[in-house]
């Protein structure tokens, strides 16, 4: 069995080229030849009406007609006697050939039978209706006779056979020249299809070893183009995934790490004796494990998030007293900041179907980022409007904003934009889990950032 698909694809192209060139050849050879016979009876016709026409404009009469057909018929290269020369019949004793036999039928204004042919004999009457479908004899613009086709075409002679047997050449010469090229373009595009296929099977085998970091070169824009370019964004984002997840892998273990060691030094302190237990060392080791709770609760929550699992216990919800809510329970924090935080809600939004405490949520995570990076004297916005066929909700601040590098990948797990920051109580998990919140509501949330003027995080819920 055949297993490469260049030989395939070449095969293909060779044998469809040679079954179009030989159903083109023979159909056309065929209607040459049907064509160029019709040519030959309908010259063989003419002749015929006009030799019987001018024998009888010379002669006046058809007496004489049989004689003068049957000879003419039977010696038509040697010219014949003229039709004044009132021939006599030939027959096969006084010459050297058999007689041709007379295909076309004569018949006078009557219809009755002159120069007989087929079934008819001279002298039968030959049916209106078959008369009807003759060629007539006029001679001073008057029918003196019809003549009717019976019996078989008459043969072929030398110089048509050859004709049509240089015909038969040129046919086959176009047959062998179609599929030489046929197979030449067939090679040329079996190449074209096969080498960004045998790419990307390199690079599925290199992805397979460990190598997820693939690239191959898109040269077309056709399907095979539209899979490379596939698989290039393929590879891309299962390189970045795989950073990430290391990444991700590394935070979770630095996270644990950080609280536990504060926790077990502590308390192994003050079992050796070398420290008392004091409230105020009771207090970070109760805050250390509140740590450790807040970060498994966001570890869990974003695992339902991934398996679609995540609950929602929804109910009708008024934007601006969501709005409200997060108001009261943020300003006292925003207050010590000093940092403005205000509400703004178009009128007469319709009540959306949500969870209010998952929307809290989102609106805390991104209201403590807001607040850790705005200086004192800045503001926070809450704002509530209704976009196209959605929703929208938005939290504004001008503070530091957000580097342009760092903004695609702010949602991302463990991702922080300061890292200086990575060492304190922040989990980088907030962003992500408000991602995951709006996307199990069915709604979208994104961000927009200039450093030095502030960061505006938008997020859309489709209507009821």
């Amino acid at each position: 069995m055949i297993r490469s698909i260049t030989v395939k694809l070449i095969l293909a192209f060779l044998v469809v080229s040679v079954t179009v060139v030989a159903l083109a050849s023979g159909i056309t050879y065929w209607l040459t030849v049907r064509e160029f016979k019709q040519l030959v009876f309908n010259q063989a016709r003419d002749h015929f009406v006009a030799d019987v026409g001018l024998y009888y404009q010379i002669n006046g009469t058809w007496n004489g007609i049989l004689p003068y057909v049957t000879l003419r018929n039977s010696a038509p290269q040697s010219g014949g006697p003229g039709p004044h020369q009132n021939p006599q019949p030939f027959s096969a004793s006084d010459g050297k050939t058999q007689p041709i036999p007379i295909v076309f039928l004569l018949a006078d204004a009557g219809g009755k039978v002159l120069v007989p042919s087929g079934q008819y004999l001279v002298g039968e009457q030959v049916p209106a209706s078959k008369l009807s479908q003759g060629t007539a004899v006029d001679v001073n613009g008057k029918q003196v006779a019809t003549v009717l086709f019976i019996g078989s075409p008459p043969p072929l002679g030398g110089l048509e056979l050859q004709y049509l047997n240089r015909t038969n050449q040129a046919l086959l010469y176009a047959a062998l020249g179609a599929a030489l090229v046929a197979l030449a373009l067939g090679t040329i595009l079996a190449r074209s299809l096969t080498h960004p296929l045998r790419a990307l099977t390199t690079a599925i085998h290199a992805m397979a070893k460990g190598d997820l970091k693939q690239h191959v070169s898109v040269k077309s824009r056709d399907e095979i183009g539209e899979l490379a370019a596939a698989f290039n964004q393929m590879s891309s984002d299962l390189d970045r995934l795989n950073l990430s997840r290391r990444q991700m892998t590394a935070d979770i273990a630095h996270d644990l790490r950080s609280p536990l060691t504060v926790i077990g030094g502590y308390v192994e302190s003050m079992r050796d004796g070398v420290l008392k237990p004091t409230p105020e060392r009771l207090d970070t080791i109760h805050s250390e494990v509140q740590h450790l709770q807040r970060l498994v609760e966001d570890l869990r929550t974003l695992s339902q998030a991934d398996a679609g699992e995540l609950p929602l216990n929804r109910e009708p919800v008024a934007p601006l007293a969501l709005l409200e809510r997060m108001l009261k329970s943020y300003e006292h924090l925003a207050a010590q900041n000093q940092v403005s935080l205000r509400v703004q809600a178009e009128p007469d939004l319709p009540e959306l179907s949500l969870d209010p405490d998952r929307l809290a949520q989102v609106f805390g995570n991104l209201i403590t980022n807001s607040l850790r990076y705005t200086p004192a004297g800045g503001e926070i916005l809450l704002s509530a409007g209704l976009e196209n066929d959605r929703l929208a909700f938005s939290v504004q601040d001008n503070g530091q904003g957000i580097p342009p590098d760092s903004l695609p990948y702010i949602f991302d797990r463990f991702y922080r934009a300061d890292p200086a920051r990575a060492q304190g109580a922040e989990s980088g998990l907030g962003l992500a889990i408000a991602r995951s919140i709006i996307e199990a509501h069915g709604g979208s949330i994104s961000a927009e950032s200039k450093v030095g003027q502030g960061t505006t995080v938008r997020f859309g819920l489709p209507l009821p």
